[in-house]
């Protein structure tokens, strides 16, 4: 029997103090997030990394990120964090455990959201007291549950083999979420995370077919580069094309620019968006007359930031170049020295290899 899944309600992140305003949820968009990968603690009284930190943040703003978590351990950072969130028009989470008072601390500055898992953050007025400060401030909530603060009583079930993990996840959140409605409180969404695919699969199915909250869909340390690509693409492919998730993040033992490029070509191959720039490049071999790797290494975040829907195609050779890159808007191959500019399979140019990022700018600018 086929599964039914509920349409998921939706949810405001951002949309005041003169933050960007994004919907979550319904029919809007799926969401691309990442996460700071550096501590922040000192941030406040440096204006250098501050300003290095903003740049930074409007950089993956340029490659589609749509909003950003930062941790935010203890009252240092929460201080700088405030300052983060000054710099930038972009939706910044504050990302809290164990300690209520740093998501309050947090609320006294325009942040977007607040990460908390209810698991860990303590008593139930310690809670109470985290929404009534989101409440008044216009501020949205995760919840993020994941299998290592589940309850006692449904760990105890895993254990005997009761229950299966992916279940109990859904539980847990579906717990929490009971006390978000009991105070009245709709502006959340949640997140249920495991390493495996396929638990993460399940217990988002199991509390997609129940709820109509929306879901912040990842696999939790999925790995390094390759490894957490393909984790995160299975999982991701199987439920977007199911219509769950509003909103994702690839977790990376990488940068956060490799998160959101990923997430962004995973909602490109799924159908979720469309536009900008179609990157095509070879994979490199002994044939190569030009160095693809290096060149795409230079190339790539600039390329993807570009608001231009466009294929732009990269070769080693003119075996892969004109041929296999014709229906390109532009490409540049090797050639013995050479290298070769090409538009739709035709060669424009051949310059000398030292000239090719110069002349391949110039050419990409008049497209």
């Amino acid at each position: 029997m086929e599964k039914k899944f509920l349409t998921p309600r939706e949810v405001t992140i951002g949309g005041h103090n003169g933050i960007d305003k994004i919907t979550i949820g319904g029919s809007a968009p799926v969401t691309i997030q990442t996460m700071w990968k550096e501590s922040i603690i000192g941030v406040k009284d440096d204006p250098e990394r501050l300003e290095s930190i903003r740049n930074r943040i409007a950089q993956m703003k340029m490659l589609g990120c749509d909003i950003i978590r930062f941790a935010v351990p203890d009252m240092e950072s929460a201080e700088s964090f405030i300052e983060i969130c000054k710099s930038t028009s972009m939706p910044l989470v504050a990302d809290i455990h164990f300690d209520y008072r740093l998501a309050l601390k947090c609320l006294e500055g325009p942040v977007a959201a607040i990460r908390i898992n209810p698991g860990n953050i303590g008593s139930r007025d310690r809670v109470e007291a985290v929404v009534k400060g989101c409440r008044e401030k216009g501020v949205a909530i995760r919840i993020g549950v994941n299998s290592g603060s589940l309850p006692h009583d449904l760990r105890e079930k895993v254990e005997k083999g009761e229950m299966s993990r992916a279940v109990a996840l859904s539980e847990t959140a579906a717990r929490e979420c009971a006390v978000f409605s009991e105070l009245n409180f709709d502006q959340f969404v949640v997140s249920m995370k495991a390493s495996s695919v396929q638990e993460t699969i399940e217990a988002n199915e199991d509390f997609a077919s129940k709820y109509d909250i929306p879901l912040h869909v990842g696999v939790t340390e999925a790995g390094p580069l390759i490894t957490g690509v393909v984790k995160s693409t299975l999982a991701f492919s199987h439920l977007l094309r199911e219509g769950i998730g509003s909103t994702i993040r690839v977790s990376l033992s990488s940068t956060p620019e490799n998160e959101v490029i990923t997430g962004l070509e995973i909602l490109r191959e799924c159908g979720k968006r469309s536009g900008g720039v179609t990157l095509v490049s070879c994979p490199r071999c002994g044939r190569q007359g030009f160095d693809v790797h290096a060149f795409m290494d230079r190339w790539q975040n600039k390329l993807l930031s570009m608001k231009k829907n466009i294929t732009v195609a990269v070769m080693g050779c003119v075996v892969n170049g004109p041929g296999e890159g014709k229906h390109a808007d532009i490409g540049i191959a090797g050639a013995g020295g050479k290298a070769i500019i090409f538009k739709k399979g035709e060669i424009i140019r051949t310059i000398d290899e030292k000239d090719a990022d110069n002349v391949f700018e110039e050419m990409l600018n008049e497209i």
